[in-house]
């Protein structure tokens, strides 16, 4: 059986869970389920990151320890798996766990090994949004323009950097050779920039004395590393590196799924660390867009928030992977309304998909005296051919194409009239198809068809009722 890696990136728990990373983990789940219809053993990852300067301001903020808050709002992040209908086998790791602070602390031993940390005095401008240091170039009217709401700070003390200016012709090389490392091409065309550019080295460490929530640096009790060595090392540590080599190789490399803002954090500073450190690069990484309401980002201060529980309460957890799968832009930004979600759920699931099957089934269960016999064995190549490639908007329209093709047979064919028992079969055969596609994106309802089709009835109540 073949190993299959997968991973999103860790959310900080610095506020509750958004729709935007709800979007994420969505994709990663559908090609955790597809990996798993082809028969790989399939370790599927997530988690929370928990250290940094945000954290530690917010928790304060709240009159609470770190630990404290962090304790708290992992909980709601590692319920996702339950609310979004994640697959069962998902694993959690949180970076304050004592199993990833010892792999950080190797891993900073390796890099240190290599020659590739030393400690200096520096002064910059900080988004604490971004835990980022921001350059001239960057910034819109002196601020940074994902987090414009708040201003930088400037810190100026000794930390410890990592040196990768030392990788820019080594991370070009791994691009060169490397087909389709970043999904899709232009947001690696945008790093092969950055780095032509020149690289300048970034720091890992801040004084304890100033922020201490964060992993001790190994030898220095005054520093702690800065958030983005740390949280990076989770997709290793989680699958048992330094100590489960057996386990990391069985495993190893990975496919990253992130947001656009961290592409310079997975694309670059990851895969220079890894090099560092000697461990092989990334399999692929594929970066999503943005979500924003009505043209504008979502923000708490404007009410646009637009929650996944609030989808969810609305129209049920797999209306809400449909967004995604198919409504959703995957690779760009895309903007939402409650309007447009009301729109696309009455036309592809209410009256699409969900009166399909109650078409179908309703025929099926007046005229076949038995259910239809389904063979176990389809060809599925061209369907799996598009999620290979991680193409979900694709696979769904395909989905979509076939529920269509479905539909002009049955009006060609009008087996209401005929009730020509081959045809009905034939029907109900090709919708038990559609819920096979189905199964990665949509498993619940996938599920529901086939059971109904394996029980040769009608739905009680429509899979989709109307929203009005």
């Amino acid at each position: 059986m073949k190993s299959f890696y997968i991973t999103t990136t860790l959310p900080y728990v610095n506020a509750e869970p958004h729709i935007g990373f709800a979007m994420e983990i969505i994709q990663a789940d559908i090609i955790a389920r597809y990996k798993k219809i082809q028969e790989s053993d399939v370790f599927f990852n997530t988690g929370t990151d928990e250290h940094g300067l945000k954290i530690y301001q917010v928790a304060l903020a709240e009159n609470k320890t770190p630990q404290a808050y962090t304790d708290e709002l992992a909980e709601k992040f590692k319920n996702l798996q339950f609310l979004l209908g994640l697959s069962e086998d998902l694993r959690f790791i949180r970076t304050t766990e004592e199993r990833h602070k010892k792999a950080t602390q190797e891993f900073w031993k390796l890099c240190e090994k290599a020659g590739d940390i030393y400690k200096k005095e520096y002064k910059i401008r900080y988004c604490v949004g971004c835990e980022l240091e921001k350059t001239d170039s960057e910034l819109v009217d002196g601020r940074c323009p994902i987090h414009s709401n708040r201003e930088l700070e400037i810190i100026e003390e000794e930390n410890y950097f990592f040196r990768l200016s030392k990788y820019g012709k080594k991370l070009l090389e791994l691009y060169d050779t490397k087909l389709n490392f970043v999904i899709p091409d232009s947001r690696l065309n945008e790093m092969r920039a950055l780095i032509e550019r020149g690289l300048g080295d970034f720091s890992i460490s801040r004084l304890k004395g100033k922020m201490p929530w964060g992993v001790d640096v190994p030898g220095d009790e005054k520093h702690v590393m800065y958030v983005w060595f740390d949280a990076l090392v989770n997709y290793i540590s989680t699958i048992g590196w330094p100590d489960d080599m057996d386990k990391f190789n069985k495993y190893w490399p990975v496919v990253q799924f992130a947001g656009k803002d961290q592409v310079r954090q997975q694309v670059v500073m990851w895969q220079a660390m890894l090099m560092s450190a000697g461990l092989p690069p990334s399999k692929q990484i594929v970066i999503h867009g943005f979500i924003n309401y009505e043209g504008q980002k979502m923000s708490k201060s404007l009410g646009n928030v637009i929650s996944p529980q609030e989808v969810i309460d609305e129209y049920g957890v797999d209306a809400l992977r449909y967004f995604v799968a198919r409504e959703f832009n995957q690779f760009e930004d895309m903007d939402i309304s409650r309007e447009k979600l009301r729109i696309a759920y009455n036309a592809n699931l209410a009256n699409g998909l969900g009166n399909l099957v109650s078409r179908v089934m309703t025929m099926a269960e007046a005229h076949l005296k038995s259910p239809v016999t389904i063979s176990e064995w389809e060809d599925m190549s061209e369907y799996f051919g598009i999620l290979e490639k991680f193409e979900i908007n694709k696979a769904a329209n395909y989905i979509w194409q076939k529920i269509g093709e479905l539909d002009s047979l049955i009006q060609e064919k009008k087996p209401w009239e005929s009730k020509d028992k081959e045809i009905i079969t034939d029907i109900v055969t090709k919708l038990y198809s559609i819920a096979r596609c189905l199964n990665p994106l949509m498993p619940e309802t996938s599920a529901k068809i086939k059971s109904l089709i394996k029980d040769n009835k009608k739905p009680d109540t429509p899979l989709f009722p109307r929203k009005d």
